[in-house]
């Protein structure tokens, strides 16, 4: 699934070419990629045909293109979530469609004129969906790329990611200190911090030396600082690299490829010497996916039962 450094780049990809354009035509291909959305596909297009977006913003994995307000309606957007295998990519209006293509939505930009934004998805668990903004409760803006103070209703529960500048690193913390989960499953749970995955959950780890089974209240304040920096650290790394590409499925909005995945130090590497003391990386079944980590620097303490 795509994690926060793989959204962004998404994010990034869109904003100049969508900011200020007006959408002129919706095709939906497949209602499937609809699920989100309160309506069916003839609302969707409704909606949305004629609007002006003003810019593409993102909250850990969601994003979301903000659209100009209609009187005496609430403001909205149109959300997507990228799921296993979604992707928006730029086209010309005339290009052939994508092999996996569900939604295509023409827009009119003022500088760069016609243009496709085309929503392709081979697993059909990504989505698209009009929905309406509400204030943030700490009254920041509501995520990158973004200064309103404002985010999508599905989007609400989701906490901020450790790049917010309004992330708040005392709360987290405190919440590590209420919880005998696995720091893992802690990192993985999107209500406390967004944006990270199976991939940058163990590249975190590692990077921080700490075991994925440790329960989050026995890390001290120290190792949970630790661990945030070098989570920063990670994905701002992915994302100067376009994020992490094992296949077709991640893509940027011109369809390449990102190449991180020449700089993962544990996930994925079973077998493979640790980067930092040679001992092989291993791999076990962690809430039907896996964890990848280095037995040696990444020491599980004495005692420590599975969580």
């Amino acid at each position: 699934m795509p994690e926060l450094p793989e959204v962004e780049v998404v994010r990034a990809g869109l904003e100049p070419a969508v900011s200020g354009a007006r959408v002129t035509g919706v095709l939906i291909l497949d209602e499937r990629a609809l699920t989100r959305h309160r309506g069916g596909a003839a609302d969707f297009e409704a909606v949305l045909t004629d609007r002006v977006i003003g810019g593409a913003a993102r909250r850990g994995k969601f994003l979301w293109l903000p659209l100009d307000r209609e009187a005496g309606r609430p403001a909205t957007a149109m959300i997507a979530h990228l799921g296993m295998s979604g992707q928006l990519l730029l086209r010309h209006p005339a290009a052939e469609r994508e092999r996996h293509e569900r939604v295509r939505i023409t827009i009119e930009h003022p500088a760069h004129g016609e243009l496709a934004v085309v929503f392709a998805d081979q697993r059909t668990f990504g989505s698209l969906a009009i929905d309406a903004l509400e204030p943030t409760p700490d009254r920041a803006a509501g995520g990158w790329g973004t200064d309103v103070a404002a985010v999508p209703s599905q989007v609400a529960h989701i906490a901020r990611d450790p790049l917010d500048p309004a992330f708040d690193d005392r709360r987290f913390r405190a919440r590590l200190g209420r919880s005998r989960s696995a720091i893992k499953r802690v990192l993985l749970d999107q209500t406390v911090l967004s944006g990270v995955g199976n991939i940058y959950a163990d590249e975190a780890l590692w990077a921080a030396r700490i075991h994925p089974e440790t329960p989050a209240d026995a890390l001290s304040t120290r190792a949970a600082n630790r661990l945030l920096a070098e989570a920063r650290a990670v994905l701002l790394k992915a994302l100067a690299e376009g994020g992490t590409s094992f296949d077709a499925q991640y893509v940027n909005v011109n369809g390449e490829a990102g190449y991180f995945a020449h700089s993962l130090n544990a996930y994925g590497r079973t077998g493979q010497a640790c980067p930092r003391c040679a001992r092989p990386i291993v791999r076990v079944s962690f809430m039907n996916r896996s964890s990848h980590y280095c037995p040696r620097c990444q020491r599980r303490a004495p005692g420590l039962s599975r969580r």
